[in-house]
């Protein structure tokens, strides 16, 4: 199953991934993400710069305003 990469702070969304089966990594720093397929972060930080480092070779998803299903969803989509 893929290793999915979410923020300390989204423990529902951790919990529901975990139950879909994901291998789930607490994102506390940047370089947890290395490794992953996915990300999943708060979208409180905003790239006010627009620079982009990428990481991981995978999407990143923008957890703000959906619900834990909703990002199950996305994530689903995004690694077929």
């Amino acid at each position: 199953m893929a290793k999915i990469g979410v923020e300390d702070s989204l423990t529902n969304i951790q919990d529901a991934l975990r139950e879909k089966g994901y291998d789930v990594v607490q994102l506390s720093e940047e370089s947890d993400a290395r490794g992953c397929d996915c990300c999943v972060v708060t979208g409180m930080d905003s790239n006010v710069m627009g620079m982009n480092d990428t990481i991981i070779p995978g999407p990143v998803i923008e957890a703000n305003g959906l619900t834990a299903d909703e990002v199950c969803e996305k994530i689903a989509k995004n690694l077929k």
